[in-house]
């Protein structure tokens, strides 16, 4: 089956996000299918006769598409809620009142905030997005993450969903409500309909699926050892957090650290990648990296919470894989993950002032991109080359409030702070945001009945918290 081909031509740049920091200029690139197949000076005199589509990006610089790698979606409809206001609150008091709320959460209201994350996050150049959810309620069901990819298939998303769980009581320790509980059993069972049905290995796959408990803390040791077992079995990656402020109740429950205990139970490696990290040390660097377990940074929690700066240049020289994250909309308020790029930049040079030399914006740019695709598996996005996928965003260089800073497109982003909606996004060779709107989606009817199903599910039930 013939495949489309398009022609992207007369940019001003295209960072090509590789290793060199390669930027081309004065050159077109050639996308068939899913796929990028040829950059060249002028396009149209050799592929122009077969091209189905010539995209004029005059006034623009094309940039990799960007990989989150760690969102909470279902979080999305407590956004701006200033009732439970995640800075003025200690985490534990914000834990007990925010899973009061979470645990009303339905189908719909999944299909809905998953929805709302994921158009802020194409619309600032976010092609790649992977999602844990791990709040199951009891009356919700298990189809939560079969709406999730509802959500993906009609915007156009690429999409990689995190199967979690919390099984660990409250009596036992845990901060998860009861209601929201699954057994080891029942969670493992629906990862593998969800694999059946979903997952995809192949290259340029648009949905995946990655065996994810929410966190130590709040589960069996069971669940870890068996998820382990299960999705290397399985063939799929996995994920959880750790190093965000659960290590004193871990010694106390186990007499060892977090990052110990799961290497312990085999949950490191290459294939397994950890949210936030902010308690690692060192010494726990050297494992990381020496085990190839990847880290996604998310510098928003961080800020807000008033956690530690991760040193990501020590990180880095211990050979550690990282990538960026906006979290959950309950500690971020937003999904723009250029928002979190020119965050994490900025984060980074503060810290410099007291450590040595902070990464690059262009170094930046890459763990948004590159570094995300490495450490969930994915070698075919991150960066634009030919044999890669065709997953890349352009940034209008014709507006005014950019006259002038335009001298190095590789800083641009985070050090300028571009981080408002991108002009295009294009996913696996398709166009799935243009000029402001996304592509064959009634954006308006969208936001009433996502509106609607907020103020059910949250305004509403919710008005006590």
């Amino acid at each position: 089956m013939k495949q489309k081909r398009t022609i992207i031509r007369n940019a001003d740049a295209i960072v090509i996000g590789d290793i060199h920091d390669t930027v081309l200029h004065d050159t077109d690139m050639v996308i068939e299918g899913p796929q990028i197949i040829a950059f060249c000076a002028d396009a149209r005199k050799e592929y122009g006769d077969t091209a189905d589509e010539i995209i004029d990006a005059s006034h623009t610089i094309i940039y990799p598409g960007l990989v989150n790698t760690h969102h909470h979606f279902f979080q999305t409809f407590v956004r701006n809620l200033i009732t439970v206001d995640y800075p003025s609150m200690s985490v534990i008091d914000w834990i007990n009142d925010i899973y009061e709320i979470f645990k009303l959460i339905d189908e719909q209201s999944i299909y809905y905030s998953s929805l709302i994350a994921m158009t802020d996050l194409i619309k600032h150049g976010c092609t790649t997005a992977f999602d844990h959810q791990y709040c199951y309620p009891r009356h919700a069901g298990k189809a939560l993450v079969d709406r999730q990819m509802d959500a993906a298939e009609l915007l156009g998303m690429r999409f990689i969903a995190g199967r979690g769980a919390n099984t660990l009581p409250r009596s036992k320790g845990s901060t998860v409500p009861d209601e929201m509980l699954e057994s080891t059993d029942e969670f493992l069972a629906d990862c593998d309909r969800l694999i059946g049905t979903y997952h995809d290995g192949g290259r340029f796959s648009m949905k995946q699926i990655v065996v994810a408990p929410c966190q130590p803390v709040n589960c069996y040791e069971e669940t870890f050892i068996e998820s382990a077992c299960f999705a290397r079995e399985k063939g799929v990656r996995l994920h959880t957090h750790l190093g965000e402020g659960e290590n004193g109740p871990m010694v106390e429950r186990w007499g060892k650290r977090t990052l110990r205990w799961a290497m312990e139970r085999d949950f490191t490696g290459p294939d397994v990648w950890f949210a936030h990290g902010w308690e690692l040390t060192p010494d726990e660097y050297h494992i990381m990296a020496q085990t190839g377990t990847g880290l996604s940074h998310c510098p928003a929690p961080a800020v807000l919470g008033g956690f530690p700066i991760l040193d990501i240049p020590q990180m880095q020289r211990a050979g550690m894989h990282i990538g960026l994250g906006c979290d959950g909309s309950a500690t971020n308020d937003s999904s723009n993950l250029l928002d979190s790029l020119r965050m994490a930049y900025l984060m980074q040079a503060r810290h410099s002032k007291e450590r040595g030399a902070s990464p690059s914006p262009g170094e930046m740019l890459k763990i948004a991109s590159s570094g995300g695709a490495r450490i969930m598996g994915r070698e075919e996005l991150g960066s634009l080359a030919i044999g890669k996928a065709a997953d890349l965003f352009l940034v209008d260089t014709g507006k005014l409030e950019l006259a002038g800073a335009l001298h190095d497109p590789l800083s641009l982003l985070a050090r300028t702070g571009v981080t408002g909606p991108v002009k295009m996004t294009m996913i696996n060779g398709k166009v799935v945001y243009a000029d402001g709107r996304l592509t064959g989606v009634d954006e308006e009817r969208l936001a009433q009945e996502a509106e609607s199903t907020c103020t059910r599910v949250i305004r509403n039930a919710s008005s006590a918290y």
